[in-house]
């Protein structure tokens, strides 16, 4: 059985013997008085309350300006505990409130109003209204209207859930949280992160907007998406999606890792471009898109569509999209329809606008289709 807590510590056993003396006087010359006063709530000032296991470590140690213990002794109320929360007998958190309530059998301590509490060893301070430690389970929640500081990230959420021995910090409800090197603000309502990893991961519908001067530039959708705190890769899965705004460019596909620092987009699954503004989409098995370049390598049943439904199709094509130049390379074939013509072979060079490719490589074949 873990330690009472009437009597762990010897300042709060001499105060409260002093002070049930003090009452039983005061019920002795007032004999009108209900019995039932003797039986009152015991309150101490300025004590320090622990909670060891059976082996003696500590489960949490607490200093508090009063605390006011129940008849039955199973529970203390506290005034602005301040302490800390034990893991393996070592110190983990760092803990301040308002007031708090703990529990005799060292199962649980709650804190409510203005919680801090600080994880020193990856330097995580977490705020809330509401602070619940469960030693037993290596469970630290702290919850309502709740805000998270790191070196890497800012957090807002409902509620986090920590568990130091597993490396965990899980944000419930409503979570925002924003990568301060790269600017990459991540919302969603469950995010996992992994602080030994530098990992930030969602496993529903997350969104990851990209600021610039405060305003969004570009934003990634997806089912489910990580975020490398270390490398600043976001990884879109499940209906992935990333909107840019330099060049104007939509990519879909079901897997995207998208590089904010060299602003690059990889695709190892079937990806779709469209270009917005000259309303033109290239395709593929996979596709490397360089932002910054404003150039996308697509491979594998690749085509692109022009405006005006003219076609190319190839194993590989590179599209410079400032220009809309296009080189197709391997089983190229270019259709147009107003003038009708198609047109194949193992290279082609030119731009679906513009309605002008021409064909190179192996044996050429041209299709005019004269109209009526």
């Amino acid at each position: 059985m873990a330690a009472p807590l009437v009597g762990v510590v010897l300042v709060t056993l001499l105060f409260g013997c002093e002070q049930r003396t003090q009452t039983a006087e005061t019920v002795a010359q007032a004999p009108s008085s209900p019995p039932q006063q003797v039986q009152r709530d015991l309150t101490f000032n300025d004590v320090i309350l622990e909670q060891s296991d059976k082996q003696g470590k500590l489960f949490w140690k607490v200093k508090s300006k009063q605390a006011t213990y129940s008849k039955d002794r199973k529970t203390a109320q506290v005034e602005n505990p301040v302490g800390q929360l034990f893991q393996d007998g070592k110190p983990v958190y760092d803990i301040t409130a308002k007031t708090g309530e703990i529990q005799q059998d060292g199962a649980k301590l709650l804190l409510k109003g203005e919680i801090v509490a600080k994880a020193p060893a990856y330097n995580l301070v977490l705020r809330g209204n509401e602070l619940e430690w469960q030693p037993n389970q290596d469970l630290l929640i702290v919850r309502d209207r709740l805000t998270g500081e790191h070196p890497q990230m800012q957090t807002v959420a409902q509620e986090a859930r920590v568990r130091s021995r597993a490396g965990i910090v899980e944000f419930l409800n409503g979570v925002q949280a924003t990568a301060k090197e790269s600017n990459v603000q991540m919302q969603t309502e469950q995010l996992t992160w992994q602080f030994r990893a530098q990992k930030l991961i969602g496993d529903r519908p997350i969104k990851f907007d990209r600021y610039q001067n405060h305003k969004i530039t570009d934003r990634g959708t997806a089912g489910r998406g990580e975020y490398d705190l270390k490398t600043n890769i976001a990884t879109l899965a499940q209906n992935a999606q990333i909107s840019l705004q330099e060049p104007p460019l939509q990519v879909n596909g079901n897997s995207l890792k998208w590089n904010v620092d060299t602003k690059t987009v990889i695709a190892d699954q079937p990806v779709r471009v469209v270009q917005r503004q000259q309303q033109v989409t290239v395709s593929g098995d996979r596709g490397r898109l360089e932002t910054e370049k404003q150039v996308a390598y697509m491979n594998g049943n690749v085509k692109g569509v022009g405006q005006k439904q003219q076609t190319v199709t190839s194993d590989a094509l590179t599209w410079y999209i400032e220009t809309q130049q296009m080189e197709a390379t391997g089983n190229v074939v270019y259709q147009q329809f107003q003038p009708p013509a198609t047109l194949k072979g193992q290279k082609a060079v030119g731009k679906l606008d513009a309605q002008n490719f021409v064909v190179s490589g192996g044996r050429v074949s041209t299709q005019f289709v004269p109209q009526p």
